[in-house]
């Protein structure tokens, strides 16, 4: 089977350990063969230069935990890490101080930064990087474009509007000043990759991960070509919500949400995607949370446990994602 997953950072990458074992892969590391084939659509909207190096740190976060290479506690970064270059940086006063790359983590995006400042997209640069580790899992990044998501706020020192990138939004202000408009910069200009178009028309499922609407799936969804192409593509799409008794999973999409004018609740995030019948959207099926309901018109909605807490229950969610998929008329 050719399953094709759309994720974004950490909860995308914990739901792809599931995806594997549910297939009866190994979740961490690659299968010596395998009838089935795993590829996962990777946000790059979080993507950022830092200190003259070429962060993506959706894409390392999913690499990172398929291979057993990721701090669990965090659940980013790399395990055992140590942070001399950041104490040093930190000592000559470099900006940004809010950021911190870990020793580690540091090698990665050099070797990323110098490929692509030599000629290499991003995608080869990937599947390089992922040559090492050996995720058994084939990630993308939606598009070779640079994309990255800025956030309008109202400055939290001075008061005065303006745009940050949604690292500093997230990472350095936690996302407390209110985001007044999230936009996707560059998104317009991009296009997905012929891999990624590929992938999924040949997919016999697609499924939505429990990542963030707005800033990894609608990223996803704000390249140019990438809606068409699910809304075209013969597989069932069901997605799983992100959203469990009106709180976010992790993270802060509750802030990401209000931007958009989109309630926290798994029946908005859903109508939020729409159903493929409809003009612009893109899912067949739906699953929410055991005690959350729903009424997306056009779409299959089913309930069952949606936390991530272990592979197995993960696993779990995989497979009933599979089973609604399998709905499709």
């Amino acid at each position: 089977m050719k399953v094709v997953v759309l994720v974004g950072g950490v909860g995308g990458a914990r739901f792809l350990l599931g995806v594997k074992a549910a297939l009866g892969l190994p979740a961490i590391g690659e299968a010596e063969s395998s009838e089935h084939e795993i590829t996962a659509v990777v946000n790059v909207g979080d993507d950022v230069w830092m200190h003259g190096l070429r962060v993506c740190p959706d894409l390392d976060t999913c690499m990172y935990t398929l291979a057993d290479g990721i701090d669990t506690a965090k659940g980013w970064g790399r395990v055992d890490e140590t942070w001399s270059v950041k104490e040093e940086l930190a000592a000559y006063g470099a900006e940004p101080t809010w950021f911190g790359l870990g020793d580690r983590d540091i090698a990665t995006h050099l070797v990323r930064s110098r490929m692509l400042r030599a000629g290499y997209s991003l995608s080869a640069v990937t599947e390089a990087l992922c040559d090492r580790w050996r995720p058994g899992v084939r990630l993308l990044p939606v598009t070779d474009d640079r994309v990255e998501t800025h956030v309008a706020i109202d400055d939290p020192d001075t008061g005065e509007s303006r745009a940050v990138h949604f690292q500093e939004w997230w990472v350095r202000y936690r996302s407390e000043p209110e985001a007044h408009a999230i936009v996707p910069v560059g998104a317009d200009e991009a296009k997905p990759t012929p891999e990624v178009l590929d992938a999924i028309a040949q997919a016999d499922v697609v499924l939505l991960a429990p990542s963030n609407p707005v800033v990894s799936i609608g990223t996803l969804l704000a390249v140019p070509g990438f809606r068409t192409a699910l809304r075209e593509t013969k597989a069932a799409v069901v997605g799983l919500s992100p959203i469990i008794g009106g709180k976010p999973l992790r993270g802060m999409a509750d802030a990401c949400l209000s931007a958009i004018g989109v309630e926290t609740s798994a029946e908005a995030v859903g109508r939020h995607y729409g159903a493929r019948g409809d003009a612009e959207g893109i899912l067949d099926g739906w699953l929410v949370h055991s005690d959350d309901t729903a009424d997306v018109p056009g779409v299959k909605v089913r309930s069952v446990p949606l936390l991530m807490s272990d592979v197995d229950a993960t696993a779990a969610m995989a497979r009933a994602a599979f089973d609604l998929a399998s709905e499709k008329a």
